[in-house]
Protein backbone atom coordinates (compact mmCIF):
# COMPACT_ATOMS: atom_id res chain seq x y z
CA UNK A 1 0.00 0.00 0.00
CA UNK A 2 1.38 3.15 -0.94
CA UNK A 3 3.99 2.20 -3.21
CA UNK A 4 3.30 5.15 -5.45
CA UNK A 5 3.01 8.23 -2.90
CA UNK A 6 5.99 7.50 -0.81
CA UNK A 7 8.12 6.71 -3.76
CA UNK A 8 6.86 10.37 -4.82
CA UNK A 9 7.08 11.96 -1.45
CA UNK A 10 10.52 10.03 -0.69
CA UNK A 11 12.14 11.96 -3.38
CA UNK A 12 10.52 15.32 -2.80
CA UNK A 13 11.31 15.35 1.00
CA UNK A 14 14.52 14.04 0.17
CA UNK A 15 15.72 16.75 -2.20
CA UNK A 16 14.32 19.34 0.04
CA UNK A 17 15.85 17.81 3.18
CA UNK A 18 19.25 18.31 1.79
CA UNK A 19 19.14 22.46 1.55
CA UNK A 20 20.80 24.10 3.88
CA UNK A 21 18.02 26.71 3.80
CA UNK A 22 14.81 26.49 3.36
CA UNK A 23 12.48 30.07 2.06
CA UNK A 24 9.08 30.33 1.04
CA UNK A 25 10.21 30.03 -2.59
CA UNK A 26 11.94 26.18 -2.15
CA UNK A 27 9.14 24.79 0.08
CA UNK A 28 6.35 26.36 -2.42
CA UNK A 29 7.81 24.19 -5.14
CA UNK A 30 8.31 20.89 -2.49
CA UNK A 31 4.59 21.41 -1.88
CA UNK A 32 3.64 21.34 -5.24
CA UNK A 33 5.19 18.28 -6.05
CA UNK A 34 3.52 16.82 -2.41
CA UNK A 35 0.02 17.67 -4.25
CA UNK A 36 0.50 16.40 -7.53
CA UNK A 37 1.26 13.41 -5.76
CA UNK A 38 -1.37 13.19 -3.10
CA UNK A 39 -3.65 13.69 -6.52
CA UNK A 40 -2.03 11.00 -8.55
CA UNK A 41 -2.42 8.91 -5.23
CA UNK A 42 -6.55 9.38 -6.14
CA UNK A 43 -6.91 11.45 -2.42
CA UNK A 44 -9.94 13.23 -2.65
CA UNK A 45 -9.52 17.15 -3.84
CA UNK A 46 -11.61 18.50 -0.75
CA UNK A 47 -8.77 16.55 1.30
CA UNK A 48 -5.52 17.68 -1.04
CA UNK A 49 -6.58 21.77 -0.43
CA UNK A 50 -6.88 21.84 3.15
CA UNK A 51 -3.20 19.29 3.62
CA UNK A 52 -1.40 21.73 1.95
CA UNK A 53 -3.06 24.87 3.06
CA UNK A 54 -2.24 23.41 6.41
CA UNK A 55 1.63 21.89 5.83
CA UNK A 56 2.41 25.40 4.27
CA UNK A 57 0.69 27.98 7.04
CA UNK A 58 3.23 25.66 9.40
CA UNK A 59 6.21 25.28 6.92
CA UNK A 60 6.82 29.01 6.62
CA UNK A 61 6.33 29.62 9.80
CA UNK A 62 9.49 29.91 12.35
CA UNK A 63 8.91 26.25 12.85
CA UNK A 64 10.47 24.69 9.86
CA UNK A 65 12.36 28.17 8.95
CA UNK A 66 13.53 29.26 11.59
CA UNK A 67 14.46 25.97 12.47
CA UNK A 68 18.30 24.70 12.86
CA UNK A 69 17.32 21.38 10.21
CA UNK A 70 14.51 22.94 8.29
CA UNK A 71 14.33 19.81 6.21
CA UNK A 72 13.68 17.72 8.84
CA UNK A 73 11.41 20.27 10.69
CA UNK A 74 8.84 20.04 7.21
CA UNK A 75 9.03 15.78 7.34
CA UNK A 76 7.68 16.01 10.49
CA UNK A 77 5.09 18.92 9.50
CA UNK A 78 3.87 16.39 6.46
CA UNK A 79 4.07 13.46 8.52
CA UNK A 80 2.06 15.48 11.42
CA UNK A 81 -0.84 16.71 9.03
CA UNK A 82 -1.04 13.28 7.31
CA UNK A 83 -1.61 11.68 10.62
CA UNK A 84 -4.25 15.14 11.96
CA UNK A 85 -6.44 14.32 8.56
CA UNK A 86 -6.58 9.99 8.84
CA UNK A 87 -7.61 10.57 12.29
CA UNK A 88 -4.25 11.06 15.03
CA UNK A 89 -4.84 8.13 16.52
CA UNK A 90 -6.35 4.22 16.60
CA UNK A 91 -9.86 4.37 17.01
CA UNK A 92 -10.81 1.20 18.85
CA UNK A 93 -13.95 -0.84 19.21
CA UNK A 94 -16.31 -0.03 21.98
CA UNK A 95 -16.70 -3.89 23.47
CA UNK A 96 -17.68 -2.85 27.22
CA UNK A 97 -21.30 -2.48 26.28
CA UNK A 98 -23.77 -5.23 27.75
CA UNK A 99 -22.82 -8.65 26.24
CA UNK A 100 -23.61 -9.50 23.12
CA UNK A 101 -21.58 -6.45 21.91
CA UNK A 102 -23.14 -6.44 18.54
CA UNK A 103 -21.01 -5.55 15.35
CA UNK A 104 -23.17 -4.36 12.23
CA UNK A 105 -21.54 -4.98 9.11
CA UNK A 106 -22.51 -2.91 5.91
CA UNK A 107 -21.02 -2.35 2.49
CA UNK A 108 -21.17 -2.77 -1.04
CA UNK A 109 -21.38 -5.86 -2.83
CA UNK A 110 -17.94 -7.46 -3.42
CA UNK A 111 -16.29 -5.20 -0.73
CA UNK A 112 -14.87 -7.92 1.23
CA UNK A 113 -17.41 -7.89 4.03
CA UNK A 114 -17.95 -11.66 4.55
CA UNK A 115 -14.37 -12.22 4.86
CA UNK A 116 -13.76 -9.12 6.85
CA UNK A 117 -16.37 -10.21 9.58
CA UNK A 118 -14.51 -13.88 10.08
CA UNK A 119 -11.52 -11.79 9.90
CA UNK A 120 -12.85 -9.35 12.26
CA UNK A 121 -14.20 -13.15 14.58
CA UNK A 122 -10.60 -13.57 14.79
CA UNK A 123 -9.11 -10.52 15.72
CA UNK A 124 -11.56 -10.23 18.58
CA UNK A 125 -10.87 -14.11 19.55
CA UNK A 126 -7.25 -14.34 19.57
CA UNK A 127 -6.46 -10.66 20.87
CA UNK A 128 -9.56 -9.77 23.09
CA UNK A 129 -10.21 -13.38 24.39
CA UNK A 130 -13.22 -13.12 23.30
CA UNK A 131 -16.00 -15.45 22.07
CA UNK A 132 -17.75 -14.68 18.93
CA UNK A 133 -21.07 -15.45 17.19
CA UNK A 134 -20.93 -15.14 13.73
CA UNK A 135 -24.58 -14.85 11.32
CA UNK A 136 -25.13 -14.13 7.90
CA UNK A 137 -28.54 -11.85 7.00
CA UNK A 138 -27.00 -12.22 2.77
CA UNK A 139 -30.10 -14.05 1.87
CA UNK A 140 -29.45 -13.14 -1.70
CA UNK A 141 -25.50 -13.66 -3.09
CA UNK A 142 -25.51 -17.32 -3.56
CA UNK A 143 -23.32 -19.55 -1.23
CA UNK A 144 -23.30 -16.68 1.05
CA UNK A 145 -24.60 -18.39 4.16
CA UNK A 146 -22.13 -21.12 3.52
CA UNK A 147 -19.46 -19.14 3.05
CA UNK A 148 -19.77 -17.64 6.35
CA UNK A 149 -20.25 -21.11 7.91
CA UNK A 150 -16.81 -22.21 6.95
CA UNK A 151 -15.07 -19.29 7.44
CA UNK A 152 -16.48 -19.47 11.03
CA UNK A 153 -15.08 -22.77 11.33
CA UNK A 154 -11.70 -21.81 10.08
CA UNK A 155 -11.48 -19.18 13.02
CA UNK A 156 -12.86 -21.13 15.82
CA UNK A 157 -16.38 -18.80 15.85
CA UNK A 158 -19.29 -20.04 16.83
CA UNK A 159 -21.65 -19.76 13.48
CA UNK A 160 -25.60 -19.49 13.58
CA UNK A 161 -27.32 -21.40 10.76
CA UNK A 162 -29.53 -19.58 8.53
CA UNK A 163 -31.03 -19.92 4.92
CA UNK A 164 -32.52 -17.96 1.77
CA UNK A 165 -35.71 -18.71 2.48
CA UNK A 166 -35.90 -16.14 5.59
CA UNK A 167 -36.23 -12.68 5.88
CA UNK A 168 -33.14 -11.05 7.33
CA UNK A 169 -35.10 -9.49 9.89
CA UNK A 170 -36.14 -12.89 11.35
CA UNK A 171 -32.80 -14.35 11.08
CA UNK A 172 -31.04 -11.08 13.12
CA UNK A 173 -34.00 -11.63 16.02
CA UNK A 174 -33.01 -15.51 16.67
CA UNK A 175 -29.20 -14.81 16.37
CA UNK A 176 -29.57 -12.13 18.83
CA UNK A 177 -31.37 -14.75 20.84
CA UNK A 178 -28.90 -17.70 20.23
CA UNK A 179 -25.79 -15.61 20.96
CA UNK A 180 -27.45 -14.65 24.48
CA UNK A 181 -28.02 -18.40 25.24
CA UNK A 182 -24.60 -19.23 24.12
CA UNK A 183 -23.00 -16.57 26.42
CA UNK A 184 -20.96 -14.59 23.34
CA UNK A 185 -19.18 -11.78 24.14
CA UNK A 186 -19.78 -10.74 20.82
CA UNK A 187 -22.17 -10.83 17.64
CA UNK A 188 -21.13 -10.21 14.38
CA UNK A 189 -24.25 -9.57 11.75
CA UNK A 190 -23.11 -9.71 8.03
CA UNK A 191 -25.28 -8.25 5.60
CA UNK A 192 -25.87 -8.25 1.57
CA UNK A 193 -24.38 -5.97 -0.37
CA UNK A 194 -26.19 -2.97 -1.00
CA UNK A 195 -26.13 0.59 -2.85
CA UNK A 196 -26.95 3.27 -0.91
CA UNK A 197 -29.34 4.32 -3.86
CA UNK A 198 -31.76 1.36 -3.37
CA UNK A 199 -34.13 2.47 -1.39
CA UNK A 200 -35.36 -1.10 -0.18
CA UNK A 201 -32.12 -2.25 0.59
CA UNK A 202 -31.52 0.33 2.74
CA UNK A 203 -34.44 0.01 4.33
CA UNK A 204 -33.93 -3.61 4.63
CA UNK A 205 -30.33 -2.59 6.65
CA UNK A 206 -32.15 0.36 8.68
CA UNK A 207 -34.42 -2.14 10.03
CA UNK A 208 -31.64 -4.10 10.99
CA UNK A 209 -30.11 -1.77 12.66
CA UNK A 210 -33.57 -0.64 14.79
CA UNK A 211 -33.78 -4.31 16.00
CA UNK A 212 -30.04 -5.11 17.09
CA UNK A 213 -29.42 -1.49 18.31
CA UNK A 214 -25.47 -2.14 17.77
CA UNK A 215 -22.82 -1.11 19.26
CA UNK A 216 -21.01 -0.87 16.38
CA UNK A 217 -21.94 -0.09 12.54
CA UNK A 218 -18.79 -0.69 10.30
CA UNK A 219 -18.67 0.33 6.59
CA UNK A 220 -16.46 -2.07 4.45
CA UNK A 221 -14.99 -0.25 1.50
CA UNK A 222 -12.80 -1.60 -1.14
CA UNK A 223 -9.21 0.75 -0.93
CA UNK A 224 -8.81 0.07 -4.55
CA UNK A 225 -11.50 2.67 -5.75
CA UNK A 226 -9.70 5.06 -4.17
CA UNK A 227 -11.84 8.62 -3.73
CA UNK A 228 -14.82 7.10 -4.09
CA UNK A 229 -14.37 4.33 -1.14
CA UNK A 230 -14.67 8.04 0.90
CA UNK A 231 -17.60 9.31 -1.08
CA UNK A 232 -19.66 5.81 -0.94
CA UNK A 233 -18.91 5.87 2.96
CA UNK A 234 -20.22 8.95 3.09
CA UNK A 235 -23.45 8.23 0.89
CA UNK A 236 -23.57 5.38 3.64
CA UNK A 237 -23.36 7.46 6.45
CA UNK A 238 -26.27 9.84 5.69
CA UNK A 239 -28.25 6.40 5.59
CA UNK A 240 -26.84 4.84 8.57
CA UNK A 241 -25.36 5.83 11.63
CA UNK A 242 -21.99 4.36 10.88
CA UNK A 243 -19.23 3.97 13.71
CA UNK A 244 -16.09 3.50 11.80
CA UNK A 245 -14.95 1.89 8.63
CA UNK A 246 -13.31 -1.08 7.29
CA UNK A 247 -10.81 -0.71 4.40
CA UNK A 248 -10.14 -3.79 2.13
CA UNK A 249 -7.79 -4.82 -0.45
CA UNK A 250 -5.19 -2.55 0.76
CA UNK A 251 -2.55 -4.94 -0.37
CA UNK A 252 -3.51 -4.45 -3.90
CA UNK A 253 -4.12 -0.65 -3.32
CA UNK A 254 -0.52 1.16 -4.53
CA UNK A 255 -2.37 4.60 -4.33
CA UNK A 256 -3.61 5.15 -0.83
CA UNK A 257 -6.15 7.52 -1.97
CA UNK A 258 -9.03 6.14 0.61
CA UNK A 259 -7.07 5.67 3.43
CA UNK A 260 -6.13 9.76 3.26
CA UNK A 261 -10.04 10.55 2.16
CA UNK A 262 -12.13 8.71 4.27
CA UNK A 263 -12.00 10.34 7.72
CA UNK A 264 -11.57 13.53 6.26
CA UNK A 265 -15.07 13.37 3.91
CA UNK A 266 -17.23 11.03 6.11
CA UNK A 267 -15.99 12.31 9.84
CA UNK A 268 -15.96 8.43 10.20
CA UNK A 269 -12.50 7.00 11.83
CA UNK A 270 -10.98 4.20 10.01
CA UNK A 271 -10.64 1.29 12.35
CA UNK A 272 -9.81 -1.91 10.53
CA UNK A 273 -7.67 -2.57 6.87
CA UNK A 274 -7.32 -5.77 5.16
CA UNK A 275 -3.86 -6.21 4.23
CA UNK A 276 -4.46 -9.91 2.42
CA UNK A 277 -6.68 -12.84 1.74
CA UNK A 278 -6.15 -15.07 4.86
CA UNK A 279 -8.16 -14.62 8.15
CA UNK A 280 -5.27 -13.47 9.53
CA UNK A 281 -4.68 -10.19 7.51
CA UNK A 282 -6.61 -7.78 9.47
CA UNK A 283 -4.69 -4.60 11.03
CA UNK A 284 -6.20 -1.76 13.52
CA UNK A 285 -5.64 1.30 11.22
CA UNK A 286 -3.09 3.31 13.55
CA UNK A 287 -3.08 6.72 11.34
CA UNK A 288 0.50 8.05 13.25
CA UNK A 289 1.83 4.60 11.80
CA UNK A 290 0.56 4.89 8.74
CA UNK A 291 1.84 8.35 8.29
CA UNK A 292 5.12 7.09 8.81
CA UNK A 293 5.00 4.50 5.89
CA UNK A 294 3.32 7.22 3.39
CA UNK A 295 7.00 9.52 4.03
CA UNK A 296 9.04 6.42 3.84
CA UNK A 297 9.65 5.95 7.53
CA UNK A 298 8.51 2.28 8.02
CA UNK A 299 6.38 1.39 10.76
CA UNK A 300 8.68 -0.48 13.57
CA UNK A 301 6.18 -0.55 16.44
CA UNK A 302 3.40 -2.66 14.10
CA UNK A 303 6.59 -5.02 12.63
CA UNK A 304 7.12 -5.39 16.24
CA UNK A 305 3.90 -6.55 17.45
CA UNK A 306 3.21 -8.70 14.91
CA UNK A 307 6.58 -10.54 15.54
CA UNK A 308 5.67 -10.72 18.97
CA UNK A 309 2.59 -12.28 17.67
CA UNK A 310 3.32 -14.58 15.63
CA UNK A 311 6.87 -15.72 15.62
CA UNK A 312 7.32 -19.32 17.67
CA UNK A 313 9.57 -17.34 20.11
CA UNK A 314 10.48 -21.74 21.35
CA UNK A 315 11.84 -22.29 17.74
CA UNK A 316 13.85 -19.16 17.89
CA UNK A 317 15.27 -19.36 21.46
CA UNK A 318 16.57 -23.02 20.31
CA UNK A 319 18.15 -22.19 16.97
CA UNK A 320 19.75 -18.87 18.94
CA UNK A 321 20.97 -21.40 21.22
CA UNK A 322 22.35 -23.96 18.68
CA UNK A 323 24.15 -20.95 16.85
CA UNK A 324 26.05 -19.81 20.16
CA UNK A 325 27.17 -23.84 21.23
CA UNK A 326 28.82 -23.74 17.83
CA UNK A 327 26.39 -26.19 16.44
CA UNK A 328 26.33 -26.33 12.55
CA UNK A 329 23.09 -24.67 10.87
CA UNK A 330 21.07 -27.03 8.42
CA UNK A 331 18.58 -26.97 5.91
CA UNK A 332 15.92 -27.93 8.52
CA UNK A 333 17.17 -25.25 10.58
CA UNK A 334 16.67 -22.88 6.86
CA UNK A 335 12.87 -24.67 6.44
CA UNK A 336 12.10 -23.47 10.22
CA UNK A 337 12.68 -19.95 9.16
CA UNK A 338 11.36 -19.80 5.66
CA UNK A 339 7.71 -21.04 7.73
CA UNK A 340 8.22 -19.25 10.14
CA UNK A 341 8.43 -16.11 7.81
CA UNK A 342 5.45 -17.34 5.47
CA UNK A 343 3.24 -17.42 8.90
CA UNK A 344 3.74 -13.41 9.27
CA UNK A 345 1.64 -13.18 6.67
CA UNK A 346 1.88 -10.60 3.59
CA UNK A 347 5.43 -10.09 3.10
CA UNK A 348 4.54 -6.86 0.76
CA UNK A 349 3.34 -5.04 3.51
CA UNK A 350 5.76 -6.82 6.17
CA UNK A 351 8.68 -5.00 3.85
CA UNK A 352 7.18 -1.82 3.96
CA UNK A 353 7.06 -1.78 7.42
CA UNK A 354 10.71 -1.40 7.46
CA UNK A 355 12.32 1.62 7.47
CA UNK A 356 13.75 2.74 4.80
CA UNK A 357 12.73 -0.18 2.14
CA UNK A 358 11.13 2.62 -0.52
CA UNK A 359 14.40 3.09 -1.52
CA UNK A 360 14.99 -0.66 -2.11
CA UNK A 361 14.79 -1.67 -6.26
CA UNK A 362 11.52 -3.50 -6.78
CA UNK A 363 14.17 -6.53 -8.33
CA UNK A 364 15.64 -7.03 -5.08
CA UNK A 365 12.43 -6.30 -3.39
CA UNK A 366 10.94 -9.51 -5.53
CA UNK A 367 13.42 -12.04 -4.59
CA UNK A 368 11.77 -12.28 -1.02
CA UNK A 369 8.21 -12.82 -2.28
CA UNK A 370 5.97 -15.53 -0.68
CA UNK A 371 6.13 -17.07 -3.85
CA UNK A 372 9.73 -17.37 -3.55
CA UNK A 373 9.78 -18.37 -0.14
CA UNK A 374 7.37 -21.53 -1.04
CA UNK A 375 9.18 -22.54 -3.66
CA UNK A 376 12.70 -22.98 -1.55
CA UNK A 377 10.23 -24.49 1.74
CA UNK A 378 9.18 -26.90 -1.09
CA UNK A 379 12.68 -27.89 -2.38
CA UNK A 380 14.42 -28.83 1.43
CA UNK A 381 10.54 -30.69 1.32
CA UNK A 382 11.47 -32.87 -0.46
CA UNK A 383 15.62 -33.57 0.56
CA UNK A 384 15.43 -36.72 3.15
CA UNK A 385 16.37 -36.34 6.45
CA UNK A 386 19.92 -37.04 5.81
CA UNK A 387 20.04 -34.32 2.42
CA UNK A 388 18.94 -31.44 5.07
CA UNK A 389 21.79 -32.48 7.74
CA UNK A 390 24.21 -32.95 5.16
CA UNK A 391 23.61 -30.77 2.28
CA UNK A 392 26.86 -31.58 0.54
CA UNK A 393 25.86 -34.78 -0.52
CA UNK A 394 23.27 -33.39 -2.70
CA UNK A 395 24.72 -33.90 -6.35
CA UNK A 396 23.30 -34.89 -9.69
CA UNK A 397 20.57 -37.38 -9.47
CA UNK A 398 19.73 -36.21 -5.97
CA UNK A 399 18.85 -32.66 -7.60
CA UNK A 400 16.94 -33.91 -10.37
CA UNK A 401 14.60 -35.99 -7.48
CA UNK A 402 14.47 -33.18 -5.82
CA UNK A 403 13.80 -30.93 -8.73
CA UNK A 404 11.19 -33.65 -9.71
CA UNK A 405 9.61 -33.98 -6.14
CA UNK A 406 8.73 -30.25 -5.58
CA UNK A 407 8.01 -29.51 -9.38
CA UNK A 408 11.21 -26.95 -9.41
CA UNK A 409 13.85 -27.10 -11.43
CA UNK A 410 17.53 -28.44 -10.93
CA UNK A 411 18.91 -24.37 -11.36
CA UNK A 412 16.77 -23.83 -8.32
CA UNK A 413 18.23 -26.24 -6.22
CA UNK A 414 21.28 -25.24 -7.57
CA UNK A 415 20.88 -21.39 -6.40
CA UNK A 416 19.04 -22.51 -2.68
CA UNK A 417 21.88 -24.58 -1.81
CA UNK A 418 24.41 -21.34 -2.92
CA UNK A 419 22.70 -18.99 -0.59
CA UNK A 420 22.58 -21.40 1.71
CA UNK A 421 26.88 -22.17 1.78
CA UNK A 422 26.67 -18.33 1.54
CA UNK A 423 25.09 -18.08 4.75
CA UNK A 424 26.85 -21.22 6.52
CA UNK A 425 30.46 -19.71 5.41
CA UNK A 426 28.88 -16.36 7.19
CA UNK A 427 28.30 -18.17 10.62
CA UNK A 428 31.59 -20.27 10.77
CA UNK A 429 33.11 -17.04 9.87
CA UNK A 430 32.00 -14.99 12.33
CA UNK A 431 31.48 -18.20 15.31
CA UNK A 432 35.80 -18.60 14.59
CA UNK A 433 35.85 -14.91 15.29
CA UNK A 434 34.45 -15.22 18.73
CA UNK A 435 31.56 -12.80 17.78
CA UNK A 436 28.55 -14.57 17.77
CA UNK A 437 26.78 -13.26 20.35
CA UNK A 438 28.20 -9.30 18.34
CA UNK A 439 26.26 -11.46 15.04
CA UNK A 440 23.18 -12.53 16.69
CA UNK A 441 23.02 -8.97 18.58
CA UNK A 442 23.30 -7.36 15.00
CA UNK A 443 20.72 -9.53 13.38
CA UNK A 444 18.05 -8.52 15.99
CA UNK A 445 18.63 -5.01 15.52
CA UNK A 446 17.94 -5.59 11.15
CA UNK A 447 15.83 -8.39 11.38
CA UNK A 448 12.17 -9.97 12.79
CA UNK A 449 13.46 -11.78 16.22
CA UNK A 450 13.94 -15.31 15.26
CA UNK A 451 14.80 -15.01 11.66
CA UNK A 452 17.90 -15.42 9.72
CA UNK A 453 18.86 -13.60 6.61
CA UNK A 454 19.25 -15.36 3.30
Amino acid sequence: MFENLTERLGQTLKTISGRGRLNETNIKEALRDVRLALLEADVALPVVKDLIATIQARAVGQEVIGSLTPGQALIKVVRDELTQIMGEECDTLNLKARPPVVILMAGLQGSGKTTSTAKLARLLKEREKKKVSLVSCDIYRPAAIEQLETLSKEVGADFFPSNPSQKPIDIAKAALAHAKVKQSDVLIVDTAGRLHIDVDMMGEISSLHKLLNPTETLFVVDSMTGQDAANTAKAFNEALPLTGVVLTKTDGDARGGAALSVRHITGKPIKFMGVGEKTTALEPFHPDRIASRIIGQGDLLSLIEEVERKVDKTKADKLAKKMVKGKNFDLEDFREQLQQMRSMGNLGDLMDKIPGMSQVPDKMKSMVDEKSLGRMEAIISSMTPHERRFPAVIKGSRKVRIASGSGTQVQDINKLLKQFAQMQKMMKKVRRKGNMSKMMQGLQNKMPPGMMPF
